[in-house]
């Protein structure tokens, strides 16, 4: 399998590509504050799953796919403050979050797949 072969890759970096393309519309100040904060934060997600996949072992892979879903979870709160300063629509605000809940969920189950495969290989040495 390659990595462009799993479906949180992809979605992140669908999701990341949006979220680029609303800030770069801003103005200055709203791209200085909020729109380089939510441009790293959504960019994580797909650079954690990438370096989540490159490891060797099941254990060290879920502490990178652990910590795109906190990106994840960062990248939500930035859409929020987007939203609240008016700086998107409500109808785009709405489209985004929707992506954001999609891939959160398609994550987890992501995550917890790799568990399921960490404790198979070795349940005793490498359960949570």
């Amino acid at each position: 399998m390659k990595l462009e072969d799993l479906e949180v890759y992809n979605l992140s970096m669908m999701l990341s590509d949006k979220v680029w393309d609303f800030v770069l519309k801003w103005e200055y100040f709203s791209k200085d504050t909020i729109g380089k904060q939510w441009v790293r934060a959504a960019d994580s997600v797909s650079a954690n799953v990438s370096e989540g996949f490159g490891r060797n072992t099941y254990r060290d892979s879920r502490s990178f796919y652990y910590i795109a879903r906190g990106s994840l979870y960062e990248s939500k709160t930035w859409l929020d403050k987007a939203r609240r300063r008016k700086l998107i629509s409500e109808d785009d605000y709405h489209v985004i979050f929707s992506e954001h809940n999609v891939l959160g969920f398609k994550l987890n189950n992501f995550i917890k797949a790799q568990t399921n495969l960490m404790n198979l290989k070795s349940p005793t040495k490498e359960s949570e």
